[in-house]
């Protein structure tokens, strides 16, 4: 979805995968940033929150008008439907991207 987004054209294609890994963990409640992933990926935690917030703002308020043909690919149970996936609430991000 950020490839149609101008806004996250100047992210570094590495912290926007990082900040993706991140939230997709987080939304899945499948843990948070390990000392391992920081190590292979060079960004700490911290580093990766605003982006994170920004990449769930995305999500909650998405046009829907706009890139109907990737949700409905993403939709289908050969990728998991994961465009299904409900996106967090705001609050609860920013309550536990405090504790990681």
């Amino acid at each position: 979805m950020t490839l149609q987004e101008y806004d996250y054209a100047r992210e570094s294609p590495s912290k926007l995968a990082a900040s993706c890994l991140l939230l997709a963990l987080t939304m899945k409640n499948l843990g948070g940033w390990t000392p391992t992933l920081e190590y292979y990926s060079g960004y700490r935690s911290q580093d990766l929150h605003p982006l994170v917030k920004k990449l769930n703002f995305l999500l909650t308020y998405q046009p829907h008008d706009k890139l109907k043909a990737v949700r409905t690919k993403y939709s289908h149970r050969v990728f998991f439907e994961v465009a299904k996936v409900t996106p967090m609430d705001m609050l609860k991000l920013e309550e536990i991207l405090k504790s990681c």
